[in-house]
């Protein structure tokens, strides 16, 4: 059947590949959140700073990564266009590897391992921030990476499995991190647990890098690089022959009429179009509710046990939920679910928002909240990420899709530091009650919604050349 794998055992093994970036996506992002009294211990209480500038320094090593991300983001686009989409994983690859085995060594050349003390956190932040450019790379490179290569019929999901990597990735290191702090007592912790939940991080890494080295580059990607017997070879490993002689054409005609088109050779509306995705996907709030759970929980008077069973809740549903949009996407299609989901998550904030106003505590704010990070999780987490592989034509896909990510990490870091600053605000929080912050990402949600119905086109099904095709003849 036409669109259908010629052969799974190639494109299973490679997605799952893939999608081990994913999983070091949400495993690096979220390891720091075990770590974060240790490294006030380990680095900051040492200083003996005020504790304005205490925080400040604490906050900052704890948020590096997220100028790696960025970077990585943005010379994703560049990088794959210059060694290919696999090349570039490597290197993603390289960096987490070394990012694991340096945060938690970072006297490593310097002083005894194991023996360092605060004067190497410099040397903390700079690994943290090559972790974070591999993330940058792995967020641009891995869904690029499983678009190009996969079935249109197949595309939506395999994309999703990169999403469902990354929640399990944070998933798991919850409970690594627990398990390493259940070794020994808060002393032991500060001094050497910490370094135990960076360098197991190293793992992973390791067999991404080992399992990179055992498969091809995408087709797209090697003919952009004049290598057009290698890609002829990959869709054959996919498709049926006489497709894949056709695929190929497509793929090839259109890369010749186009080859050296720049970032806004198909008008500034597409470019546009998808960096706001990227950050619209942001502004909902959704980092804010997956960072600070915990003590939003505590807020409505949870003690901190309480908080913490329930944070684990929020993690399980945004697990769960995520399949919906992995079997759903190439059947309802991707403009439905971000429609249907958005509609969900605008609804559920706003119901958030109303409780810390109207001062209800309990089961009903647990409610609110897992029934929005249930309409993200089915929507528009995997689904943003699919979208942003798909609508960039084939030319500029590595220059636009690097912009996005780019202004999404960016976006990402301004709501994780505009969250705690909005929320404690005193006035708002006299008006409000704190349920402010919350009203704000429902009504993003609700625009981010309109947004999608007015711009963003249906690509279930489609071909990258046809959807290539459809900005042709809409600017």
């Amino acid at each position: 059947m036409k669109n259908q794998p010629k052969n799974a055992y190639f494109l299973t093994p490679v997605t799952f590949t893939v999608v081990i970036g994913g999983f070091l996506f949400g495993y690096d992002t979220a390891v720091i959140s075990g770590t974060i009294s240790s490294l006030q211990s380990f680095f900051i209480s040492p200083r003996q700073l005020d504790p304005s500038t205490a925080d400040s320094l604490l906050g900052f090593a704890v948020s590096s990564a997220l100028l790696g991300c960025a970077l990585g983001g943005f010379l994703g686009g560049w990088l794959s266009g210059k060694i290919g989409r696999r090349n570039g994983l490597l290197v993603a690859a390289i960096l987490f590897l070394i990012s694991a085995l340096g945060s938690s060594m970072p006297e490593f050349g310097f002083q005894t391992l194991g023996q360092g003390d605060h004067q190497s956190l410099h040397l903390f932040i700079m690994y943290r921030v090559m972790g974070g450019v591999g993330i940058g790379l792995a967020s641009m490179l891995s869904p690029a990476y499983i678009a190009e290569i996969a079935p249109s019929a197949q595309r939506g999901k395999l994309v999703s499995y990169n999403q469902m990597a990354i929640v399990t990735g944070i998933f798991i290191v919850y409970f690594i991190n627990y398990f390493i702090a259940a070794q020994g007592d808060q002393e032991w912790l500060n001094s050497v647990g910490w370094r135990w939940m960076f360098a197991s991080e190293a793992i992973p890494a390791f067999i991404f890098l080992t399992c990179l080295l055992f498969i091809p580059d995408t087709p797209r990607s090697l003919i952009l690089r004049q290598k057009p017997e290698e890609s002829k070879s990959v869709l054959h490993r996919i498709y049926p022959d006489v497709e894949a002689i056709q695929i190929y054409d497509d793929i090839n005609h259109s890369l010749s009429q186009n080859q050296h088109k720049p970032l806004f050779s198909y008008g500034k509306k597409l470019v546009i179009v998808g960096v706001l995705l990227a950050i619209v996907q942001q502004c909902v709030g959704i980092n804010a509710v997956l960072y600070y759970a915990p003590e939003i929980f505590k807020s409505m008077g949870d003690q901190s046990d309480g908080a913490l069973l329930q944070t684990i809740s929020v993690g399980a549903i945004n697990f769960l939920f995520t399949f919906i949009a992995i079997y759903t996407v190439d059947s309802w299609g991707r403009k439905s679910l971000m429609i249907w989901g958005g509609i969900g998550m605008a609804t559920f904030m706003i119901g958030l928002g109303s409780c810390f106003y109207l001062s209800i505590s309990g089961s009903l704010v647990l409610f609110f909240m897992l029934a929005y990070v249930a309409c993200f999780a089915m929507s528009w987490g995997p689904v943003t990420w699919v979208l942003l592989s798909e609508i960039f034509p084939n030319t500029i896909r590595n220059k636009a899709l690097g912009l996005a990510v780019a202004a999404m990490w960016i976006a990402n870091q301004f709501i994780s530091w505009s969250f705690p600053l909005l929320n404690n605000q005193e006035t708002l929080v006299a008006l409000f009650n704190h349920g402010f912050t919350y009203w704000i990402y429902g009504a993003v949600s609700l625009l981010g919604t309109l947004f999608i119905w007015k711009y963003i086109p249906e690509t279930k099904g489609k071909s990258l050349e046809m959807v290539e095709r459809y900005w042709t003849t809409t600017e």
